[in-house]
């Protein structure tokens, strides 16, 4: 296999039935903040769900953007280490670059109707071999020495290849 630079996409879902403290912060301070933009695109108290509001206030779909501004915080806590996926000795091991936050369901009267998602995008990384279910990656670098410090790790729900070319 001619190795490849990858970037690997982590889709964490947060609802009420998290129990991680970090995931429950960020489910609350993201379910207040949307209570609060909402009111800007709700103002005759019309609709209480995000769906009614994507379907009927113009502009709506901005409250992704808007509602994600209150997890900046709880992101850069993270230190740029994507939460949740292990490599097989057990360890975090994928770093981000970017994140986009999503809306997934919400309603404004009610916090367990509330659910969003995180995206993280990885770092690019070197795709040397796939093993079964289990992809062999190391971190991208201008740099070609001899040796390469590498990850082996089963690839594991919401976790994808998000981009892929060939490597010069």
């Amino acid at each position: 296999m001619s190795e490849k630079i990858i970037i690997l996409c982590y889709r964490k879902i947060i609802d009420v039935t998290n129990v991680n403290p970090w995931d429950k912060f960020v489910h609350e301070d993201s379910f207040a903040e949307f209570k609060m933009q909402a009111q800007f695109y709700n103002q005759e108290n019309k609709y209480s769900s995000f769906s009614q509001l994507l379907i009927n206030a113009p502009g709506a779909e901005k409250l992704h953007f808007l509602v994600g501004g209150a997890i900046i915080g709880y992101i850069q806590q993270l230190k740029t280490i994507i939460p949740d996926v292990l490599d097989n000795l057990g360890r975090r091991f994928l770093t981000f670059e970017n994140f986009k936050f999503e809306i997934i369901n919400s309603d404004i009267n009610d916090i367990e109707k509330h659910k969003i998602a995180v995206n993280f995008f990885s770092k690019p990384l070197v795709l040397h071999e796939v093993i079964g279910e289990h992809l062999l990656i190391s971190q991208f670098t201008e740099n070609k020495s001899e040796e390469v410090f590498t990850n082996l790790f089963k690839l594991q729900p919401f976790v994808s290849i998000h981009s892929i070319k060939n490597l010069k």
